[in-house]
């Protein structure tokens, strides 16, 4: 009996992951074995950049808030405590744009909370 083969889908296969290392260095871009760690340890980069990405961004408008605060004679600890006692809801996104873009409006939240 002859040995069956799914040919087509190892194909199939081989040819998304060089696809996926379209544009790499050397043998990473055209031989399959090496294509394929290359991806793997991509994708695994990129997972962990995903997660990156969020702490990064929290950090640079914890950052931007307390430089705006600073400004107006307080730090970024008392700041957000004094606005979660006075329950304002506003996320540290939203705060940081404002204190970027909008100094009147970041004022008038830094003096309705003193």
């Amino acid at each position: 009996m002859p040995r069956s083969v799914n040919s087509v889908a190892a194909k199939a296969r081989r040819k998304k992951v060089l696809k996926q290392a379209k544009g790499y260095f050397g043998r990473r871009k055209n031989v399959h074995t090496v294509a394929k760690n290359a991806v793997e340890r991509s994708q695994q980069f990129a997972y962990v950049g995903r997660k990156q990405k969020k702490r990064n961004f929290r950090a640079l408008w914890i950052q931007r808030i307390n430089a705006a605060t600073r400004e107006h004679g307080m730090s970024y600890s008392q700041f957000m405590g004094l606005l979660n006692k006075k329950g304002i809801e506003l996320n540290r996104k939203v705060l940081a744009d404002l204190a970027m873009n909008d100094a009147t409006a970041f004022k008038a939240i830094v003096d309705q909370i003193k």
